[in-house]
């Protein structure tokens, strides 16, 4: 019997990637300069929301998404927060709800007026305080509103309630800064990459490290649950410093299931996973390329299907929600790409080439919708329960009920598990030291300054009294 080939039959085969021409792009943004490895945007159906470049504070935009073209450099701003803002996501079940983490250790909630910001807005309708070092990452839970975790430079995640607006949990399992956080579909696991570099498993309402791994082969930088496959996926790098991704079992974190070794570039690779077409997508910050695959159960796991590449680097990439792709289109995902040097951001749709111009149900099945399937009392009481499915055929566009109330609370000491995180601070790193002996510097300098411009007019003053006291008048 002759050799053959063996051929994948897989209807993703041929997903190419779309750029939205220049006027449906959003030009003229000034992106923020920071280095931290996230991405500094957030998307969903109404409003895309940008970290930019700011003076004496952290800001970030918020546009409606039918207003594309160039922004005005004067446009309004949310800037209320007084460190550099690193991390912003929208609430999955209120589309006018943000949050957003700030290097001023708070954690803020922000309610955007419909049709966009008319001017700055400063006032947050919940500010968050229990991190005693700024804070690095904020994420909602998958499954139950107004639940939200926050994870910061002091070492710890924490779990607030919005209803009451507080911290109701506190994850104390790591030994260093947290990179990366991803939900399980039901929320009922947390996956996290630290700076240690160990992958853990954790059940968040107690706090339990169910699996860890620790990783000396492959030094995990980012961490994505593989939907309902009881499987992970990490990017990071190898002992050779090539850029990699493994695949691990959740159950058992001894051994990872493959390593596959991507490219030799430096920039730190995100991890994308669509749970409804099983695909996962990798791009990498400083890269203009994103390469696709498809995520099998069996041997070999992951087939690599195509990549879309681009001259322009990009600094991170929101993503949009399915219920706000085009379906139409046959619109499977949906980047926003931020380009840093043309202050661009360029929507990328991922498409399926199709003739029909029918729905497709074959690549939309049925998809989380935006309507919660626990309150935080009954997640935190410990019920699991799966998302609440939406179709896309009809329907999709229709808008959650739910509307956010802040609640009243004065400021106080942060009591969890009987630890005050306001004064529990971990030992400065050594970043952080040479941050505050170049400030101390500065400082002395600006009062060196300021005593040199007093002994100038003092002299000047001297000099004046004594002009007057030989001039001929006294005489």
């Amino acid at each position: 019997m002759s050799w053959r080939p063996q051929y994948r039959s897989s209807k993703f085969r041929n997903v190419y990637g779309k750029v939205a021409s220049r006027e449906h792009c959003f030009d003229g943004i000034p992106i923020t300069k920071n280095v931290h490895d996230n991405h500094f945007c957030a998307v969903n159906a109404r409003f895309l929301a940008i970290v930019t470049e700011s003076a004496g504070g952290g800001s970030f935009l918020v546009i409606p998404l039918e207003q594309t073209g160039r922004i005005e450099p004067n446009y309004p701003k949310v800037c209320g927060h007084q460190g550099n803002v690193l991390d912003i996501k929208w609430n999955p079940f209120i589309e006018n709800i943000i949050a957003s983490c700030s290097e001023d250790t708070s954690v803020r909630i922000w309610e955007i007026p419909e049709g966009g910001l008319k001017r700055n807005m400063t006032e947050a309708v919940l500010e968050l305080y229990g991190h005693s070092r700024r804070v690095g990452l904020v994420e909602w839970h998958p499954t139950t509103n107004n639940i939200l975790f926050s994870a910061g430079y002091d070492y710890k995640v924490l779990i607030w309630n919005l209803d009451i607006g507080e911290p109701v949990k506190m994850i104390d399992c790591h030994t260093d800064v947290i990179l990366c956080v991803s939900f399980n579909t039901d929320g009922s696991l947390l996956a996290t990459t630290c700076k240690d570099k160990k992958l853990r498993v954790v059940e968040p309402r107690s706090g339990r490290v169910l699996q860890e791994a620790s990783c000396k082969n492959h030094r995990v930088n980012r961490v994505v649950f593989l939907g309902s496959t009881k499987r992970l996926l990490t990017t990071g790098v190898s002992r050779w410093n090539t850029r990699q991704i493994a695949l691990w079992d959740q159950e058992d974190l001894s051994m990872p299931l493959i390593e596959e070794e991507i490219d030799g570039l430096s920039g730190l690779l995100f991890p994308f996973y669509d749970a409804d077409t099983h695909m996962l997508y990798l791009a990498g910050k400083g890269d203009g390329n994103i390469r696709y695959y498809e995520i099998g159960s069996e041997k070999p796991y992951l087939s690599y299907l195509m990549e879309f590449r681009s001259p322009a680097p990009q600094k991170g990439l929101g993503v949009m929600p399915k219920h706000g792709l085009d379906v139409s289109a046959c619109e499977v995902f949906r980047f926003y790409k931020l380009v840093t040097l043309k202050g661009l951001i360029e929507p990328i749709s991922m498409i399926v080439p199709r003739r029909s111009e029918t729905y497709q149900e074959d690549i939309y099945p049925m998809t989380p919708g935006t309507e919660p399937a626990l309150t935080p009392d009954e997640w935190l009481s410990g019920v699991n329960r799966d998302p609440i499915l939406m179709s896309l055929k009809e329907g999709y566009k229709k808008t959650s009920k739910i509307v956010f109330k802040a609640p009243v609370r004065e400021k106080k000491s942060v009591m969890v598990n009987g630890i005050d995180l306001l004064e529990n601070v971990p030992p400065r790193t050594e970043n952080e030291l040479l941050r505050m002996f170049f400030r101390q510097q500065d400082e002395i300098r600006r009062l060196k300054d300021e005593l040199s411009q007093k002994d100038i007019r003092i002299r000047q003053l001297q000099l004046e009294l004594k002009n007057l006291r030989n001039s001929p008048k006294n005489n």
